[in-house]
């Protein structure tokens, strides 16, 4: 693989630099791309020195050009927290379709196989549980969060289009809940929300009476399950998450117990939309991939929670956003 270039989108982020180190470690050539509207540097600028990384500070939304060989895409520059997308809701709707539609014509023109990051909020607030990639979704397309969900479709479709017309080689990955080092500790999403109040001495908040369920998948889990779709011969999607499901009533306990948190839980009234259960169904991964997570949620949280221990103490301040069960 040594020879092998791959351009990764979105690389400063959070599951982006994961995907880096992942593939650095490989052997590869890597590019990254990030524009840094939610990305931060500090998540790659290890990887600055070495001669097989090389970044660009570009949106993909505009014409993408990187000069050489590419023989992989992964697309991974997109929003990904509620608070994001709802400050930019516009941008987050480019980038999954004209972001997309740029990266698959490079695809083409350099003859590459490109894979695609969906998520698990194509499925919307389910009516089928657990979710299976033959599930259609249950989506507002005109509520708050249609923004990123409706994307994350037309991103499907467009690939799915290249795929079948011009013969493109594509990869579609459904992301479930994914936690690890490197989350935006103030990105409004539920676990770096409740770690963030717990290390700030706040009440935990949490929103409708605690009951929805989510599947939370460590990052190093996901990352492999990825690298073994990229490498697969399968074109449809494929949900890559943690099946182990948890109230988020019960998550936010686990996360006073491992912080030693004296506070209490407190409730917020339901954000519009928001799913009230959420569970990947792997049996794809299993039998295509033979994947599955390995790290239990225990082990995966002590790290993370060691991660966010050791940030700077600005970076524990509060800021002024709203949390999501996300």
């Amino acid at each position: 693989m040594k020879s092998k270039r791959v351009l990764i989108t979105g690389a400063a982020g959070f599951l982006g630099s994961h995907l880096c180190d992942r593939f650095i470690k490989e052997g590869f050539r890597v590019v990254a791309m990030d524009n840094l509207i939610t990305g931060s540097l500090t998540n790659i600028e290890h990887l600055f020195k070495l001669e097989q990384f090389e970044f660009y500070h570009h949106d993909v939304s505009k014409f993408v050009h990187v000069p050489g060989e590419i023989d992989y895409i992964l697309h991974f520059a997109s929003p990904a927290s509620p608070i994001d997308y709802l400050k930019i809701p516009i941008q987050t709707l480019k980038v999954g379709s004209l972001g997309t539609h740029n990266l698959l014509g490079l695809a083409k023109a350099k003859k590459a196989r490109m894979l695609i990051a969906s998520t698990s909020e194509v499925y919307g607030d389910p009516t089928v549980h657990p979710q299976t990639e033959d599930y259609w979704g249950n989506v507002n397309p005109v509520g708050p969060r249609g923004v990123y969900d409706e994307a994350k479709r037309f991103q499907e479709a467009m690939t799915m289009a290249y795929h079948t017309f011009h013969g493109l080689e594509t990869r579609i990955v459904r992301i479930f809940n994914t936690y690890g080092p490197r989350m935006r500790l103030n990105d409004g999403r539920v676990l770096p929300t409740f770690i963030g109040q717990a290390l700030r001495g706040e009440d935990l908040t949490a929103y409708g009476d605690g009951s929805q369920t989510r599947s939370f998948c460590y990052v190093d889990d996901l990352v492999e399950g990825i690298y073994r779709l990229l490498f697969s011969d399968y074109a449809y999607p494929v949900n890559i998450g943690n099946p182990d499901e948890i109230t988020i009533a019960q998550f936010a306990e686990e996360i006073i117990k491992l912080t030693g948190a004296k506070q209490k839980i407190i409730f917020e009234p339901l954000p519009q939309d928001d799913p009230k259960q959420r569970r990947p169904d792997i049996s794809k991964a299993i039998e295509l991939l033979d994947w599955q997570p390995k790290v239990n949620r225990a082990d995966g949280l002590k790290i993370t929670y060691d991660y966010f221990k050791s940030l700077p103490d600005k970076e524990l301040k509060p800021k002024d956003f709203v949390s999501y069960n996300k």
